[in-house]
């Protein structure tokens, strides 16, 4: 997992050249991050997991499994919670990558109504 250090291989770049550490022996490849996260570093993400929790946060780090590392995070109320319920804050906190289901930028980020939600409802009463 990555911290805030500034190196590439941390944040899970690309890594080049023979590393250091083990036998090494086998010399296999590695395979690319499955998302470049990169050019978001210290930028706002928005993070939404498993089971519909959102969580926006400042990049600070993260791996070739889509674990993130966010800082200055704010947790929002679930759609279902009870009225009244309220955004909390979580501070730095890490996001493991099986869990995240949507990830994107928050800046530039806006909630539609459901265009299928009218549509649903009339299948219902058929």
């Amino acid at each position: 997992m990555a911290s805030g250090a500034p190196s590439a291989a941390g944040r899970g770049g690309a890594r080049s050249g023979g590393g250091g550490g083990g036998s090494g022996g086998g010399g296999g490849s590695r395979a690319a991050p499955v998302i470049n996260l990169e050019k978001y570093i210290e930028k706002r993400l928005r993070v939404r997991f498993v089971g519909g929790r959102e969580v926006v946060g400042t990049l600070k780090g993260f791996d070739g499994l889509v674990n993130v590392v966010l800082d200055d995070t704010t947790e929002f109320p679930l759609p279902d919670a009870p009225a009244g319920s309220a955004q909390r804050y979580l501070g730095l906190v890490v996001c493991r990558g099986t869990n995240v289901t949507v990830l994107g930028p928050d800046d530039g980020m806006v909630e539609i109504a459901n265009p299928f939600v009218e549509e649903e409802a009339a299948d219902e009463a058929a």
